[in-house]
């Protein structure tokens, strides 16, 4: 009867422990799935998301390629730089012959007028030149402040020999608004902010001269 009973006990912990194999295998199958469910979210996130970013750097790309309404070109300006005051064929000048140092134009905004040769320096290096004269609202001219001491390689300041309220100025490129609300404003920034136009990229916006 003894021994009965000592098999029987035997037989119910192999079954108990049988049992506690079986839920421990299907508790690791389940991780297993789960895992591979999780990275597969994962892999499928990555791949969505490079394809938006490779789509978001593309729409970036043809936006600065599109030509924007209302820009005036010129081309082949002359680099020599000079000691003497240069008479331009616009006004603002952007290009042409200019003085050896360049205006800081690295997020400048100026309250006075800089000198052209110094200006059209710092166009040469492929900063944005922003100039307003007296027509120009004075909300217009903060917003525009604000947009230029945010953007680098970028520089304002008044000018009051132009034609428009607010000119944009690029090497070789030029653009007069109304109103800094103009959406041409944000592209012209972003096509010619050390754009494809520059003759010297990557070269200083700073340690040049203050007026």
């Amino acid at each position: 009867m003894g021994t009965s009973n000592a098999k029987a006990k035997t037989a119910a912990r192999r079954a108990h422990m049988e049992e506690l194999r079986k839920t421990e295998q299907a508790r690791e199958r389940r991780m297993r799935l789960l895992t591979l469910g999780a990275t597969a979210v994962i892999l499928v996130g990555l791949a969505g998301g490079g394809w938006y970013l490779v789509d978001s750097a593309q729409d970036k790309e043809e936006a600065k390629a599109a030509p924007i309404s209302g820009v005036k070109s010129w081309s082949k300006l002359t680099q020599n730089h000079v000691t003497k005051a240069v008479t331009y064929k616009m006004s603002p000048p952007v290009g042409g012959d200019h003085n050896q140092v360049w205006v800081n134009c690295d997020r400048q905004v100026y309250t006075k007028a800089v000198p052209n040769e110094n200006a059209v320096h710092a166009l040469e290096h492929g900063a944005v030149w922003i100039t307003y004269n007296d027509k120009a609202a004075e909300a217009d001219v903060e917003t525009l402040s604000e947009k230029v001491t945010n953007t680098s390689y970028t520089f304002m300041s008044p000018y009051e020999d132009q034609s428009s309220p607010i000119v944009l100025s690029a090497w070789e490129h030029q653009l007069k608004v109304d109103k800094a609300s103009d959406p041409r404003v944000a592209k012209f920034l972003d096509k010619y902010v050390q754009g494809e136009q520059t003759p010297e990229p990557g070269a200083a916006c700073t340690n040049g001269m203050t007026p």
